[in-house]
């Protein structure tokens, strides 16, 4: 009767073992996931800054390029329209 219990003694150390060495696998993998979380949210931190960014961001340089394109039309609309009333005045005094 000592027989079987000493082997299933040996048999629940060669399981703690085993269990061990798989939790030990199992932490060297959860912080290998934090590492790489830890990874990710620096670069989630750098794209929010360069899409955020006041100064240089994405939006700041889209707001810069509407404004430009605005001033541009403006401009465009007062050259076409300068050069139909010269065209017109020059028309009507070759006319008269």
């Amino acid at each position: 009767m000592t027989d079987g219990y000493e082997n299933s003694q040996e048999g629940i150390k060669i399981d703690i073992v085993e269990l061990n060495g798989k939790l030990t696998r199992m932490m060297d993998g959860i912080d290998t996931v934090k590492e790489k979380q830890d990874l990710m949210a620096d670069d989630i931190s750098k794209i929010k800054e360069a899409v955020y960014d006041p100064d240089q961001g994405i939006y700041a340089r889209l707001r810069e390029l509407e404004s430009w394109k605005t001033s541009q039309s403006r401009l465009i609309w007062i050259i076409l329209t300068s050069v139909v009333g010269i065209t017109t005045a020059a028309f009507m005094h070759n006319i008269f």
